[in-house]
């Protein structure tokens, strides 16, 4: 019996590590094809020969006479992703504590068309939005690539599932003690809320942080480029070089896998609350 038990366990790991291999490789396989020798690129499944010439032609700038911004490029990735990750998130935790925790009226229609809206394609919304950004005078700034990001309707969703399950006791002595509602919400709900809070900076972060379509719309000169800006405008005249392109995609990875395994506990207890 027990060695039906170590032997069922046995192929549970192997089922369970062959999945996991299924799921990294694709991955090992961009990091492997970034150092490897060109001659090697895309003609090995695990090359032999490395070296550093992807990304010592990527960051010279190709075959382009004129050095690319790439350090400024990432320093306006950085900039523009954490500036509309926190403002996404500071929206979706007053909004989200409104919903959940205020009575007013019309807060169930307002809450079901916040469910409504998160059905629409973003897309739809482009032309009008730049439009606005346009005539506020924010084109190729930015604010103009921050502040349409500002809200998360998503994050709302998020924040006001989690705060319906804080006991309302919290709030009501703290009233009792004279407490506002945006003390309320920024030292007691919000520092009750680290592991969801953790999850939503995750996925706010990564995703403001891969967004292509409305950088390359709203900038225009050298210094405003994101890095996803300028490595899709690289790779337009340069899309047969696999290998620079391995390499650019490493780079735009790194920050992000650099997150989440500093943050890989308070994730995995604030998804576990997301799968209840």
């Amino acid at each position: 019996m027990a060695g039906h038990k170590k032997k069922s366990l046995t192929i549970r790991y192997i089922i369970a590590f062959l999945l996991l291999l299924i799921m990294v490789f694709p991955y090992l396989y961009m990091v492997l094809n970034s150092f490897a020798d060109w001659s090697q690129v895309d003609r090995k499944l695990i090359p032999t020969s490395f070296t550093l010439h992807s990304y010592e032609w990527l960051l010279s700038g190709g075959q382009s006479a004129e050095p690319r911004p790439w350090i400024r490029a990432f320093f306006n990735s950085l900039i523009v992703s954490t500036g509309s990750t926190v403002l996404m998130m500071v929206t979706g935790v007053v909004v989200a504590y409104a919903l959940a925790k205020l009575q007013f009226r019309g807060r169930n229609f307002l809450n079901n068309a916040i469910l409504f809206q998160m059905f629409f394609p973003a897309i739809i919304l482009l032309v009008p939005t730049f439009l606005i950004i346009q005539r506020l005078g924010m084109y190729d700034s930015y604010w103009g690539m921050i502040l349409p990001k500002a809200l998360s309707l998503w994050a709302v969703f998020m924040y006001t599932n989690f705060f319906r399950a804080i006991p309302d006791t919290f709030i009501e002595a703290a009233k009792l003690d004279g407490a506002s509602d945006w003390q309320i919400i920024f030292r007691i709900i919000l520092p009750m809320s680290k592991s969801i809070t953790i999850v939503v900076f995750l996925f706010l972060f990564m995703e403001r942080w891969t967004e292509l379509l409305w950088d390359m719309i709203v900038v225009k000169s050298d210094n405003m480029l994101t890095l996803n800006v300028l490595l899709s405008q690289m790779f337009g005249p340069y899309g047969g070089y696999p290998g620079p392109m391995y390499a650019a995609s490493v780079i735009l990875t790194v920050p992000i896998i650099i997150l989440f395994l500093f943050f890989a506990k308070q994730f995995k207890e604030g998804m576990q609350f997301t799968l209840k």
